[in-house]
C-alpha cells in the first residue's frame, strides 16, 4: 500500500513541530504517544530530519512487527533495516543463520556510510538483546571494509586471501552472500552489503571488467564501476603472534576447565592463529569483539528507546539467565572462568546511552507530574469490520464537519463504488 504519501499530514500537529525542532538539538527528548501510532511517527520523523536512526524495542518479536510497520509506511526496503539478535544464546556453541549474519552486518556497514553516499540514512530496528550483544569494534570493521574498483592493479591470490580473512567462505559457484570463487582470471564474490554478487574479470593482475550477475543462472547483467567489499562475518579476528596467543589462553583460566574442553579450546585457539574457519567459531567471539552497534552511531544520529523500563528489563532478563548459564558450564567445566562476557550489562549499557548525543525515550503513556515529557494527540481508530453502513454513516458525518477522511483497505476500489453511491466522491489512489 502506499501509505509514505501520508506522512506529511503530521506536519499540521502543533506537538509534532514542536518535537522536531528539539530533535535538531541534542539531548534526551520523552515523547508519550499510542503505540499503534509509533511507526508512524518514527517514519515521518526519519523523512524530515534524514539522519540515521536506531529503534530499539524491548523484545525480538516486538523489533521484527516494528520492521514490517515501517516498511509499509516508507516504502524503501534498503533504507528500513532489521539488526537481529544472533542464534546463539551467550555461552553457547552455536553459529548464527547466514540471513542472520548478513542483517547484522548490513545494519553495521550502513551506519558507516558517509552522508551523500546513499540515498537516505538508514533506519535500523533492533531489540534489547540485539544491541547488547557485542560485535567486532567500529574501527577494525571499518578498515576492514574497502572498494574493488576497475582498472585496480592487485594480484587477484592476494584477493582471495584477503576475502577469506575477512569471512567469506570459498565455494565452487557464488550462489549466496558471503561466498567467493575463483576459476581462473574469473572471481566471483557476493558481498554481504550487495543485493547482487559480482563477476570480476582480470588481465593480468589488472581489473578488466566488473559486472553483477544473476545468482540463480550465474548469467551476467550489467557492468558496474566499482563494488564494495563488507566483512562476511562479525568475528574479525586481528593479527595475532603466537605469544599473544598463549597470552589470552594463559588469561581464561584454562587450567581449570576439564581435560576434554581443554584441549578442545587449545586446540581451536590454535586454527584461529592459523587463520582456519570452523563451526562454532563465534564462541570466540567475546576475545576480540569489544564494540556494540552503539558505537557505529554517527555523532547526528538519533537513538530512540521504545518503552526504557521495558528496555532495561529485557537487558536485565538477558543478563540473569546468561549467568546462570555461565555458572553451570564453569562447574562443569566447560567454560574458562575468565571467559569475557559477550554482551553488555545494564550498567554498561546505560553508560553507553548517556553518551549518545541525540535520545528519544517513547512511553504509551506520560507519567502524572512529569512536565519534561511531550505527548501527542493520537488516538486508536475506531473498527469497522462487518460494519459497512455504520463506517458510510460515520465517513458522511465526518465529512459534514469538514474533517478530512481517510481510508487505507485492500478494497480501495470496492469501497470507493460504495462511497460513490452516497454521494461521496473517493477516488482510490493507485498502490
Amino acid at each position: 500500500m502506499n501509505l509514505p504519501c501520508l506522512l506529511s499530514l503530521i506536519d499540521e500537529m502543533p506537538a509534532y513541530r514542536q518535537l522536531m525542532e528539539e530533535l535538531r538539538r541534542r539531548g534526551r527528548h520523552q515523547l508519550a504517544v499510542l503505540d499503534a501510532a509509533k511507526p508512524y511517527l518514527v517514519a515521518a520523523s526519519h523523512q524530515e530530519l534524514r539522519l540515521p536512526f536506531l529503534v530499539v524495542t524491548a523484545q525480538p518479536e516486538g523489533s521484527r512487527k516494528l520492521y514490517d510497520q515501517l516498511l509499509a509506511w516508507c516504502g524503501n526496503r534498503s533504507q528500513v533495516q532489521l539488526f537481529p539478535e544472533p542464534d546463539a544464546l551467550p555461552y553457547e556453541r552455536l553459529s548464527s543463520d547466514s540471513v542472520t549474519v548478513q542483517e547484522r552486518l548490513r545494519s553495521l556497514w550502513a551506519l558507516t556510510q558517509k552522508p551523500g553516499k546513499v540515498a537516505s540514512p538508514p533506519l535500523i530496528v533492533a531489540s534489547a538483546s540485539a544491541v547488547a550483544r557485542k560485535t567486532t569494534p567500529q574501527a577494525r570493521f571499518t578498515a576492514a571494509c574497502h572498494q574493488v574498483s576497475k582498472g585496480l592493479h592487485v594480484d587477484p591470490r592476494q584477493l582471495m586471501a584477503r576475502w577469506q580473512g575477512m569471512g567469506y567462505e570459498r565455494e565452487n559457484a557464488t550462489e549466496a552472500p558471503g561466498t567467493v570463487s575463483r576459476r581462473g582470471g574469473i572471481i566471483d564474490i557476493y558481498p554481504t552489503a550487495s543485493e547482487l554478487p559480482a563477476r570480476i574479470e582480470f588481465f593480468g593482475n589488472q581489473i578488466e571488467s566488473l559486472r553483477l550477475f544473476d545468482p540463480a543462472s550465474q548469467r551476467s547483467l550489467e557492468p558496474i564501476p566499482s563494488i564494495a567489499i563488507v566483512p562476511a562475518t562479525e568475528v574479525l579476528i586481528p593479527d595475532l603472534q603466537g605469544s599473544k596467543l598463549q597470552e589470552i589462553q594463559d588469561s581464561l583460566g584454562l587450567a581449570q576447565c576439564s581435560p576434554e574442553a581443554r584441549e578442545w579450546i587449545e586446540g581451536e585457539m590454535t586454527m584461529l592463529l592459523q587463520g582456519g574457519w570452523f563451526p562454532g567459531l563465534e564462541f570466540y567471539a567475546p576475545l576480540f569483539n569489544t564494540g556494540t552497534i552503539l558505537d557505529y552511531l554517527p555523532p547526528d544520529a538519533l537513538l530512540v528507546l521504545d518503552e526504557p523500563a521495558e528496555v532495561q528489563a529485557a537487558i536485565e532478563e538477558l543478563d540473569s539467565q546468561a549467568r546462570g548459564w555461565r555458572r553451570d558450564q564453569t562447574q562443569r567445566g566447560e567454560l574458562p572462568p575468565n571467559f569475557p562476557v559477550p554482551y553488555l550489562t545494564w550498567p554498561q549499557f546505560k553508560a553507553r546511552l548517556e553518551e549518545t548525543e541525540k535520545r528519544l525515550l517513547l512511553s504509551r503513556w506520560r507519567a502524572e507530574g512529569d512536565k519534561l515529557s511531550h505527548s501527542m494527540a493520537f488516538a486508536p481508530a475506531p473498527s469497522y469490520g462487518g460494519r459497512l453502513p455504520a463506517f458510510l454513516k460515520e465517513a458522511r458525518q465526518r465529512l459534514r464537519e469538514r474533517q478530512r477522511v481517510i481510508v487505507v483497505s485492500q478494497q480501495a476500489a470496492r469501497l470507493s463504488e460504495l462511497l460513490g453511491e452516497e454521494d461521496i466522491i473517493a477516488p482510490p489512489r493507485p498502490q
